[in-house]
């Protein structure tokens, strides 16, 4: 086995590293700069400015306006508040008709269970169905558009295989819909996007994919845990699903957090910076890795999802034969960390959602591993957790 300063990380869907200089950003609203931002004495000012600072610099980054840039306490709040919120709005100002809802079966739980609290509540929502690589089809998506439809919401990129959605294609198409429903006057269509696990490698920003209401993470970006981010499109119909003091424009009460939140600016901006360069050094290590285990594996391993439209550092890939909960321990072992899938659900190591949507078994599920790589993960280190990883499943088969 490796020494302890030798084991690899492979998991960086699930959380990153806080880099340094977003750690270095933060420091100072630990100790000196303590006030908060909603007192208003000198510590309370130098604190608000922080913030605002905070968002200034993720509004340009992502091309928008300053007030369009909300802070929440997590992105399952803020996908919370994009769903909850909207339907709060919508229902406020017509109670007598029930609203419908458009999502995919792949997404995040934060996303699927707001919306079955809105059918629990009478509520239609409607599931597209994927591909074997979790593809949509675009004209499911606009057949399933109904009169009293208020909001469709769209995983960017998934969490467990990887692939990518054309939210683009979609945001243009809603564009052209929302034109003809305003010529017959039906309301508006939002449109939200779940991007936690795009921001570090694809285009997001709002303007350019067409979309009205857009989540994002600290955690998944090498910022701190417990803060996360919604774009909200001015003029979109939003409640406020937290109430308290008002802050975050009335939307998201409870105080802020100065540390982190400095610190998500200061994540955003890297990633933004280092997008093309981070895409291809990890894309290139991923293919490595998949080529070397398919090698070594051959029939027995298999891909999920799909080989093109994917984010550059998720592979879900099944050992035919071979339990995931063994091979993982098996891993941790050897000082190799993978995960069976998406954090949330891996303590129980229950079957995923997501691999089921696309076709596979109970059993194939949980045959299934998922590596996810970082920035920071070198060429020797991918050889050695793949040397690890296929004479691991040799020994075990």
């Amino acid at each position: 086995m490796p020494k302890e300063n030798k084991k690899i990380y492979l998991d960086y869907a699930a959380t990153t590293p806080v880099d340094g200089g977003v750690l270095k950003a933060m420091m100072p609203y630990f100790g000196k700069k303590f006030g908060n931002a909603s007192s208003i004495h000198s510590f309370g000012q130098e604190a608000i400015v922080a913030v605002d600072k905070a968002r200034e610099k993720i509004a340009r980054f992502f091309g928008c306006d300053f007030s369009e840039i909300i802070f929440t306490g997590s992105a399952t709040e803020a996908n919370n508040l994009a769903i909850s919120g909207v339907a709060k709005t919508s229902f406020a100002s017509d109670r007598w008709q029930m609203k419908h809802f458009i999502t995919t079966s792949i997404e995040h739980e934060s996303v699927l269970e707001p919306l079955k609290e809105l059918e629990k509540a009478g509520h239609e929502v409607t599931y597209l169905t994927v591909d074997k690589t979790g593809l949509i089809k675009i004209a499911e998506l606009e057949k399933a558009i109904k009169d009293n439809t208020i909001l469709i919401s769209i995983i960017y990129a998934n969490n467990e295989i990887g692939t990518i959605q054309p939210i683009k294609e979609i945001g243009k198409l809603l564009e052209k819909i929302n034109k003809k429903r305003q010529e017959t006057g039906l309301s508006k269509i939002y449109f939200h996007t779940d991007a936690v696990q795009a921001i570090n490698y694809l285009e997001c920003r709002p303007d350019w994919l067409k979309v009205d209401l857009l989540t994002f993470s600290g955690h998944k970006i090498y910022g701190p845990k417990g803060i996360g981010g919604l774009y909200i499109r001015k003029n979109s119909p939003l409640s406020p699903i937290i109430f308290g003091g008002g802050q975050e424009f009335g939307l998201r009460s409870g105080t802020e957090n100065v540390a982190s939140i400095v610190g998500l600016a200061k994540a955003v901006e890297s990633a933004f910076n280092n997008k093309v360069k981070n895409f291809k050094k990890v894309s290139d290590l991923r293919n490595q890795m998949l080529a070397d285990i398919i090698k070594h594996s051959g029939e027995s391993a298999k891909l999920n999802g799909s080989p093109k439209s994917c984010l550059p550092n998720i592979l879900s890939i099944r050992f035919s034969g071979l339990s995931n909960e063994t091979l993982i321990v098996a891993l941790d072992r050897a000082g190799v960390a993978v995960s069976a899938g998406a954090a949330c659900s891996s303590r129980a190591l229950a079957v995923s959602h997501v691999l089921i949507a696309i076709g596979l078994t109970p059993k194939q599920v949980k045959e299934s591993i998922r590596i996810s790589l970082g920035k920071d993960i070198t060429a020797r280190e991918i050889k050695m957790a793949t040397e690890i990883i296929n004479k691991t499943i040799q020994n075990l088969l």
